[in-house]
């Protein structure tokens, strides 16, 4: 299992990163292309998968976070979760961001700050139905050092950024201990 304390310390620290950011769009958008050039993994498989989701509703069950979290691999659903307080809803919403996330091969998150200056923003600029596509914080691509992407790892149920920021937190740390 993954150090939980480390991804709950991890979790806090980048989510408050990123709430100071939400007033500095370019800042925000270089930080999420760090991220998304930083977070990748040699290979990948359904133990890891399981490590990460593990260590997700780890630190949720812990700080009592309502979220549902959801990893698939290629269209394989390989972890599903959900922490009291969490609801279908979530569900729903972190298929939604994961969509996202695997069409653009970027977290969701940096999807609809790409869309933001654009007239009604990702819903109407993507052309993407709403009821499939969610641009908001929380789904983040599993990619391989070449980037490509080869899953996604999806967290819905708190405020957009604390979604992304715990997802980075988990996946960072099951980078760095393999």
């Amino acid at each position: 299992m993954l150090d939980v304390s480390e991804i709950r310390d991890l979790f806090r620290t980048t989510e408050a990163s990123l709430g100071g950011l939400l007033t500095d769009p370019p800042k925000l958008a270089a930080e999420l292309a760090r991220q998304h050039a930083e977070v990748r993994f040699a290979s990948v498989d359904f133990d890891l998968a399981w490590l990460i989701g593990s260590g997700i509703r780890a630190v949720a069950s812990e700080e009592r976070l309502p979220i549902a979290i959801n990893i698939t691999l290629g269209p394989q659903q390989v972890f599903h979760a959900a922490v009291d307080g969490a609801t279908s809803d979530n569900d729903d919403w972190a298929a939604r961001k994961s969509a996202v996330a695997w069409r653009y091969s970027k977290s969701s998150f940096a999807v609809g700050l790409d869309f933001a200056d654009e007239p009604g923003g990702f819903d109407a600029a993507s052309r993407r139905p709403v009821a499939d596509f969610a641009a908001h914080g929380g789904a983040v691509p599993i990619l391989l050092r070449s980037g490509v992407a080869v899953g996604v790892t999806a967290v819905s149920g708190l405020p957009a950024t604390s979604d992304h920021a715990l997802v980075i937190a988990a996946l960072t740390v099951a980078r760095d201990h393999l």
